[in-house]
């Protein structure tokens, strides 16, 4: 059975290195289309048009105007296919408006690795209770975005010490910490990374600061290719200034392994 997060980013070739999506409406957030799904649409695209290279190794995509649910077209122009890794550019637009153009480099993360003697890292997974022991995004929706359908896409489960900005209780730290899994259960892959680093609310809320947050730029690295598992996910920012915060996000998996962060910049939140 194809999951919900497949169906909804599934791409049709329709020509050269170029391909249409139904851009679903069960992903929308605020005043759009949540970035992270849009990026992994983006993405898919990308890899059918670089066979032999399926995993995105970094991409980086600007945000061009907010995407509504409906049809959307993606073109994908290779730059560069060489032995290992393969780079290539695309856009996907709405009619004739840009909504998102990336850049992104695509690898084989199982040919990539030199062995398990090719890790060395001091990034540390989160400190999380077991999911059991946190709070659910089901009854930590804030006032203005119940309406959210994105809500319903994962089941997410918040660590219980940042979450007061759900009861008007904002802790001011710049920092969120989940668990995360897609709602039927669907094992993570380096795709569905792309989505989960632009999962969580925005760490504005917790210094009080609630609505849509609109992504200007994010940039993802994948890292490996995530065990299956719940995901262990930080979101943290250390400057909100001018109208602008900045996000950094890791995403570890159900070994502790870090398989995934990016940074993006985003404005202040507007309301919803």
């Amino acid at each position: 059975m194809t999951s919900v997060f497949d169906a909804a980013t599934a791409v049709t070739p329709r020509g050269e290195h170029r391909y249409t999506a139904e851009l679903s409406d069960g992903w929308l957030i605020g005043g759009g289309l949540n970035g992270g799904y849009l990026l992994a649409t983006v993405a898919r695209a990308v890899r059918e048009a670089l066979p032999g290279k399926p995993d995105p190794l970094a991409i980086s995509a600007h945000y061009l105007s907010a995407s509504r649910p409906g049809a959307a077209e993606v073109d994908v122009r290779v730059l560069r296919d060489g032995g290992t890794v393969a780079t290539a550019a695309a856009d996907l637009r709405q009619g004739d408006v840009g909504r998102i153009s990336a850049l992104a480099t695509y690898g084989d993360l199982s040919r990539l690795s030199t062995g398990a003697d090719d890790l060395h890292a001091t990034a540390a997974p989160p400190d999380l209770p077991a999911p059991e022991d946190c709070v659910s995004n089901a009854v930590s929706v804030p006032v203005g975005l119940e309406a959210a359908s994105l809500l319903e896409r994962f089941d997410m489960r918040f660590h219980p010490d940042d979450i007061g900005w759900a009861s008007g209780r904002p802790n001011g730290s710049g920092l969120m910490r989940a668990w995360f899994r897609l709602e039927d259960d669907r094992d993570p892959d380096p795709l569905s990374l792309l989505l989960v680093l632009d999962a969580l609310p925005p760490v504005t809320f917790t210094f009080g600061a609630m609505g849509w947050a609109p992504t200007i730029e994010l940039t993802a690295h994948v890292r490996a290719v995530p065990a299956p598992g719940w995901l262990r996910v930080t979101h943290a920012s250390r400057t909100m200034a001018g109208g602008l915060f900045e996000e950094d996000c890791e995403v570890f998996d159900s070994t502790g392994r870090l398989v995934a962060q990016s940074r993006q910049l985003a404005r202040m939140p507007r309301p919803v």
